[in-house]
């Protein structure tokens, strides 16, 4: 039992969060869609790349996950305010544990088949092959999500001790100081920097702490965050002057990535000056998003509610969409317009449609995707 002592009251819900969720899903199914054309050698690749489209999608890559990984965080805090430990296992287990060993079993075999067919004799067996091999894909966000919110239960009973509570009361008036929480953002770089010393590989393995450890920061920050109103109040209220820390550290991020510093130290020297940026960008760019959607978005419409049951399946299922219909259409005798533009409207129209009209319905469908069932 948590200790009533230190518990908050928690609004019921956080419209915010729910805006954040789907529009951030769908940035990333959108990143997705512009892999084939991009030039950095994804699952299924056009015969032709565009440069500007490359310079583009690396500077989102530094702002769509770590906010997932936060508004994880925040949700933590806020249904282990309302339900014990146990539930809390059980609900993640249902709704996130087994669709994903369903989906890694069913969902993610095509895509090694489209991505290399001439080693299968057929789809079947790629089924055969990679039934039980559990490749995660890009599934490995749902199986940080699992480890963290494992992580989040003694967490969240270390905050509410007298230590934790101190610790809060601490962030809490760091973030009343305009630039506070801005410049906070020095703990995360430190992070970064210091374990790409030792795991300078950018993968989705868990076990590589450059990686994990970079979004266990956001995470953690979320149920920091969450577990003060205050402190939550405050990333609205400063969202202006968190808005040109954000701009200053687009700058320098697209200065540094276009120019010229092969002067500056070693090459080792300016893979930490890259991460370094990079990770600024990303705490710069949460604090901004969060600032200003928990200003401007605070309703959440019954649409947007339905959208955000349906998101994870839409996540579940995208990039296997994705990758089955980039495979036809790069071959097409077109321009890079024109198949990007076919493979977004196409995969989305598919996705969104297997989401409301074929699962959404069907109880067992429900259960593998990680749905509540209806009453």
């Amino acid at each position: 039992m948590q200790n009533p002592v230190f518990m908050e009251v928690l609004p019921q819900r956080y419209a915010e969060l729910d805006w954040l969720r789907v529009i951030l899903i769908v940035a990333v199914f959108m990143h997705h869609v512009f892999m084939p054309f991009n030039g950095d050698n994804w699952h299924i690749m056009n015969n032709e790349s565009s440069k500007l489209l490359d310079d583009i999608m690396v500077y989102f890559e530094q702002l769509r996950l770590p906010v997932l990984f936060l508004i994880g965080g925040a949700g933590s805090v806020i249904l282990l305010n309302r339900i014990s430990s146990k539930a809390f296992l059980l609900s993640k287990s249902k709704r996130l544990l087994l669709p994903l060993l369903l989906a890694m079993m069913f969902i993610t075999p095509p895509q090694a088949y489209f991505e290399a067919p001439e080693q299968y004799a057929s789809l079947l067996d790629a089924y055969q092959q990679r039934l039980l091999i559990f490749d995660n894909k890009h599934l490995w966000f749902i199986e940080f999500l699992i480890i963290f919110m494992l992580l989040a239960i003694p967490l969240k009973k270390a905050l509410d001790t007298s230590p934790g509570q101190s610790l809060l009361e601490t962030i809490e008036k760091l973030s009343h100081r305009p630039f506070g929480l801005m410049l906070s953002g020095v703990v995360l770089v430190s992070v970064r920097c210091f374990f790409k010393l030792y795991y300078p590989e950018q993968d989705g393995a868990i076990e590589n702490l450059s990686v994990s450890v970079f979004y266990l920061v956001f995470f953690i920050s979320g149920m920091l965050f969450m577990s003060r109103q205050a402190i939550w109040q405050s990333v609205a209220r400063h969202r202006r002057v968190n808005l040109y820390g954000f701009i200053v550290s687009s700058l320098v991020f697209y200065i540094y990535y276009l120019g010229d510093f092969s002067s500056i130290g070693s090459l080792a020297v300016r893979w930490q000056i890259w991460w370094a940026l990079t990770a600024l960008l990303s705490w710069a760019g949460m604090l901004v998003l969060l600032g200003y959607a928990g200003h401007y978005l605070n309703n959440s419409p019954a649409w947007l509610r339905q959208a955000n049951e349906l998101i994870y399946p839409f996540y579940i299922l995208h990039q296997t969409v994705i990758v089955v219909l980039a495979y036809y259409i790069v071959q097409w005798d077109a321009g890079i317009a024109l198949k990007s533009l076919s493979v977004l409207v196409l995969a989305f129209t598919l996705t969104a449609g297997l989401c409301y009209f074929v699962i959404r319905p069907a109880a067992w469908l429900r259960l593998a995707f990680g749905l509540k069932q209806r009453a």
